[in-house]
């Protein structure tokens, strides 16, 4: 079987916009399967670790979303160029990760054996979705999208070697991971039964708490229940997990209505346009921030008919609206130190700050602003240097963490030289044209927001001390922004 990334010369290539790979992301049906296969990649061992201690998931999932979704996209570009770019990128964000679990067991995110598990379980997920909606794949048909996924594979880490070449061998290798390796770990506990519960509202929902809150609490546990019911049986059993009566039939459902939609017009349904409306901030140059911001009214009125209507009152998330004099039309107001903390500084969700934290923001800020080598690594060299001024001032307790106590008991020190480094090197990175300002280009790129000509004290740029100087503001006097907080801070 092929396992490269082009076909013969009367073959379409494996990889690229038209492949069957990429034609799910389009598919209404996709959005339960890759909750299911992302439980599959976290019950393994090493994927569960990593994703519990570094991964973002958690405190910002919608922002995760977004990313992913942009780099499967890159990784399906018809330019292999861009898809070798993309990969070299991931693998160095993988590089970076490694660790040990709780019970002691070394995790590496470049072991080529996890790396495959995660593609297989996208496979298998992506033919069980087909299979429960009533439209099983034909054996031609898997075979060709069994080959586009080996090909993924083989763009990341150079060859496939680690899946089974024949497809019929990668159901037995399918089935000896489920039953012998895979576990009840922590990060997929997180994904079944409390990502739901606390998920934040996305952007175009920010504004109507109640509305979201309400929706949440009916759809999380139907969303989990469906999830449960499709994996598979002998991890279900070994796991332990309880399932809810009607589960079964209501996980047939919810896929067979996700199927029916194969009726609608080509492009009705647009995963890219949906995504990006989700997270549209409403002060966007987007030409579609007019609609999303008149729909984020409707959806603030509906909330405000609810809370009349129910006894929910505000959002009951970890997430809690602002205080009333912090105000959204306001550029720069204060927030509490625990906000700050939970929002701005705990990346990962844990409650505390460590180096994963600042390893995510150095990795968002690469990824808006495409960093390449050596940009890309000047950029972790400076939070790194962060982190160790952060913690030798802040960790009093030496645990090599630094909890909200001891963060809110020296807030002063997060204003060292090294958080002065860490926005001169921000600022050069931006700086894509090295001219000593930041244009308008440069800032949208950075922040995907109009460029606020009166936040500058240049003519329609900024310089390198107001930037730097703004950073400082945002990141040690807790100040909401209208620029960073949709960076740093938004879910």
């Amino acid at each position: 079987m092929t396992t490269g990334t082009a076909g013969t010369a009367d073959e379409a290539p494996l990889l690229g916009p038209d492949s069957q790979f990429r034609a799910m992301f389009d598919d209404p049906r996709w959005a339960l399967a890759i909750i299911r296969a992302t439980v599959l990649e976290a019950a393994h061992p090493q994927i569960g670790a990593a994703l519990a201690d570094n991964s973002t998931f958690v405190a910002h999932p919608w922002r995760r979303l977004r990313n992913t979704f942009l780099s499967m996209r890159r990784m399906l570009d018809a330019d292999p160029a861009v898809r070798e770019r993309e990969a070299a990128r991931l693998n160095r964000l993988h590089a970076r990760m490694s660790g040990s679990d709780s019970r002691g067991r070394a995790y590496d995110a470049m072991d080529r054996a996890t790396r495959a598990w995660v593609v297989a379980s996208l496979y298998e997920s992506a033919v069980t979705m087909c299979r429960l909606s009533g439209q099983p794949l034909d054996q031609d048909t898997m075979e060709r999208m069994y080959a586009e996924y080996r090909a993924f594979l083989a763009a990341l880490d150079g060859d496939a070697g680690e899946l089974p070449e024949d497809l019929k061998d990668f159901w037995q290798y399918f089935d000896r991971v489920v039953e012998n390796e895979l576990e009840n770990t922590e990060a997929a506990r997180i994904i079944l039964y409390r990502l739901f519960d606390h998920l934040p509202a996305p952007a175009l929902l920010d504004g109507a708490p109640t509305l979201w809150a309400a929706g949440r609490a009916v759809v999380g546990p139907l969303i989990g229940a469906i999830t449960v019911a499709s994996l598979p049986e002998p991890y279900r059993r070994r796991a332990g997990l309880p399932e809810m009566p009607g589960a079964p039939t209501l996980m047939q459902g919810a896929y067979l209505a996700g199927g029916l939609t194969r009726f609608l017009p080509k492009g009705w349904i647009n995963a890219e346009t949906i995504i990006e409306g989700l997270s549209l901030a409403p002060d966007s140059d987007d030409p579609r921030s007019r609609a999303v911001t008149a729909l984020r009214a409707r959806m603030k009125r509906a909330s405000a008919l609810l809370r009349l209507l129910t006894p929910l009152s505000g959002d009951p998330g970890p997430y809690p609206s602002p205080s009333p004099d912090a105000s959204a039309d306001t550029g720069e107001v204060r927030r509490s130190a625990e906000e700050f903390f939970r929002q701005v500084l705990d990346q990962t969700g844990d409650g505390y700050l460590d180096w994963p934290d600042l390893a995510a923001m150095a990795r968002e800020l690469a990824t808006r602003l495409d960093l390449d080598e050596p940009e890309e690594t000047r950029l972790y060299d400076a939070f790194a240097a962060w982190w160790r001024e952060l913690q030798a001032a802040l960790d009093t307790d030496g645990d090599g963490r630094v909890s909200a106590d001891e963060y809110a008991a020296a807030v002063p020190s997060l204003s060292g030289p090294a958080l002065i480094r860490v926005a001169e090197v921000l600022f050069d990175a931006t700086d894509k044209d090295d001219s000593g300002t930041i244009d308008a280009d440069e800032h949208r790129a950075l922040f995907r927001t109009a460029f606020h000509r009166d936040l500058t004290t240049t003519d329609g740029t900024y310089s390198r001390s107001v930037f730097v100087s703004e950073f400082l503001s945002f990141m040690s006097g807790r100040r909401r922004n209208s620029a960073y907080d949709p960076l740093l801070a938004d879910a």
